[in-house]
């Protein structure tokens, strides 16, 4: 598990600092199942989680809600059956904070019930 299960999400205002291209690549290598996507011009972090059946895979989305109310801050979560997509980024800044990666990695140490 990544150091960045031990961080706690910061406030982020509409002046906080994105993610920088040199800072990048090591904050994906310790999520190396995340892919960055780029949206409308929005760099934002993304994975698709699997599951046998509909009901473990809104277990898991239930999870992740609940990740994202300790952490005060929320993904777009999209819920299918047997697969669960979620998507990090952070909408103030219209791009990745530091932010998004810590939530990544907690959602990748989530156990669905």
């Amino acid at each position: 598990m990544s150091e960045l299960t031990e961080l706690k999400c910061e406030a982020c205002n509409i002046d906080a600092p994105l993610v920088s291209a040199e800072e990048m690549p090591a904050l994906l290598k310790d999520i190396p199942q995340w892919r960055k996507v780029t949206r409308d011009g929005i760099d934002q972090l993304e994975r698709e989680f699997t599951f046998r059946n509909f009901k473990l895979a809104w277990a898991f989305a239930n999870q992740v809600a609940e990740l994202a109310e300790q952490e005060g801050h929320h993904p777009a979560i999209l819920l299918e059956w047997g697969k669960v997509t979620v998507t990090w980024w952070s909408h103030k800044i219209k791009g990745l904070h530091k932010n998004d990666f810590i939530c990544a990695a907690k959602t990748d140490g989530i156990v669905p019930e």
